[in-house]
């Protein structure tokens, strides 16, 4: 790690030399603010910042209680990421350094925190580029091919494949401690997993190329990280913890080449079905297009959402004894589980999609009737099934972190408190807006589910 302070500019008198501090307490500066971060490839990108930069999460969890540092003037943090090795290089520039009432932050710990003993000097930093020039090859070359799919068209040759292997694996889990940083920076709440825990698997999505002598040369595009848990009596269930595409290999389709993956071992395995722990939103509705997408090669669900459908045209709004008839069948869903490894939950989401898309959009009584049928979902979930409007309550609160949902369930003590016309009228409109939002949702969801489909179908009439 290496750390410079910028020269001061000449004076020709020294005399009037001003003197740098602080005039008041340090305010600090936003770790954000004056740290970038660079995904290099070779040598020569190290040090040409005009490329290559990415935008993390959120640097501000590494630096203390407020996320800032203190006590330096004009500071610069560069850190340069290998995604050859995966080892990390900061260069630390600024111009003064001097306590101004909050002391001064030591860097050095709070940057390996972040990258751990993947932090190098610059001098081995850029050694690495040489020396591990083949590290992914040597670390996967073990591994058991799950997925194996030609290249784009453009780049013909190589082969995308989606690798297994062990995390207890000593090579595979030193490869995983340096790709924790990556976890820490890109995904959302994302922590490391115990290496040690025969449990956990990583999928390894890679390119597979050849160079001019015939050498196959191996890139990590990204990777996810599975465990498996026991179920009761004697089976097995897959829960997605992580997964991450880096950030120059996104919109490529790799993080759709990983869940088709973990699917596909679930089902080849007979295992009880596939879960996510905590999914990010980009997790949650990669899967729920994907899940709605499998389902419609289903031919159970299809029949099953095509009689839905035909329910949903005849009732406006659906009334309390049509809703069994707009959900699907109780012995769908174990169907479901077996085949195609989808437990109950994710299936009732996909549902809703599957049902959107059987719609006609110029059709407004049956969209009406769909609406409805959502809203009461969306009441029963936040309010209760038993709610009658005396009870719970739903208030609408200042929140900055998500205003989108800026709202509380509260229980009123007496049941009468509250329960005026006009707070009815205000709850009426939050639940109406959280409606609104989950109608954008299963639209958006559908929209992805159908161009996925057309993909699909031009691809097999091409093949």
């Amino acid at each position: 790690m290496a750390l410079k302070r910028r020269e001061e500019e000449p004076s020709g008198d020294k005399k009037k030399k001003k003197r740098v501090g602080f005039s008041a307490i340090d305010s600090g500066i936003e770790a954000n603010e004056c740290i970038k971060i660079f995904l290099v490839r070779s040598e020569e990108e190290v040090g040409a910042s005009s490329h290559n930069t990415v935008d993390p999460v959120d640097l501000n969890q590494f630096f203390g209680e407020d996320g800032k540092i203190y006590g330096y003037k004009g500071l610069k943090i560069n850190v340069w990421l290998s995604i050859i090795s995966f080892h990390a290089c900061a260069e630390i520039t600024f111009e003064t350094s001097v306590d101004g009432g909050k002391g001064i932050t030591d860097l050095e710990p709070c940057l390996q925190k972040l990258f751990g003993e993947s932090l190098l000097e610059m001098k081995e930093f850029l050694q690495s580029f040489s020396s591990e020039c083949q590290y992914i090859r040597n670390v996967v070359s073990n591994g058991t091919v799950v997925l194996c799919k030609a290249g784009e068209e453009d780049d013909t040759g190589s082969t995308i494949e989606v690798i297994r292997m062990g995390l207890n694996n000593l090579p595979v889990g030193t490869l995983y401690s340096r790709l924790v940083p990556l976890v820490l920076l890109f995904v959302e709440g994302g922590r490391s997993v115990d290496i040690t825990d025969p449990g956990w698997d990583i999928y390894f999505v890679v390119k597979k190329t050849s160079d001019q002598t015939g050498d196959t040369l191996i890139e990590l595009l990204g990777f996810a990280t599975v465990y498996r848990f026991y179920h009761y009596p004697d089976s097995t269930r897959l829960r997605i913890s992580q997964i991450l595409v880096l950030p120059p290999y996104q919109g490529q389709g790799h993080g759709r080449h990983l869940i088709e993956s973990v699917n596909s071992i679930a089902i080849s395995e007979n295992l009880h079905d596939v879960t996510a722990e905590e999914p990010s939103d980009y997790l949650q509705h990669l899967r729920l297009c994907m899940d709605s997408l499998r389902l419609l090669t289903f031919s159970p669900v299809r029949t099953a959402v095509t009689s839905a459908a035909a329910h949903l045209q005849e009732v406006n709004p659906p009334k309390k004894a049509s809703k069994a008839q707009l959900a699907p069948p109780a012995h769908l869903a174990e169907d479901v589980r077996d085949k195609l490894k989808i437990g109950r939950k994710q299936l009732l989401r996909c549902w809703e999609v599957l049902l959107y898309l059987s719609v006609d959009p110029k059709d407004s009584k049956s969209l009406e009737s769909f609406r409805s049928w959502v809203s009461d979902r969306v009441r029963d979930e936040i309010l209760g099934k038993d709610f009658g409007g005396k009870e719970k309550q739903l208030v609408e609160v200042p929140n900055d972190y998500n205003p989108e949902m800026s709202f509380v369930v509260f229980m009123s003590q007496d049941g009468s408190e509250g329960s005026g016309r006009g707070q009815e009228q205000d709850q009426e409109e939050l639940l109406n807006k959280v409606v609104d939002e989950e109608m954008e949702e299963i639209a958006e969801s559908a929209k992805r589910v159908s161009s996925l489909r057309e993909t699909q179908e031009v691809l097999h009439i091409l093949g």
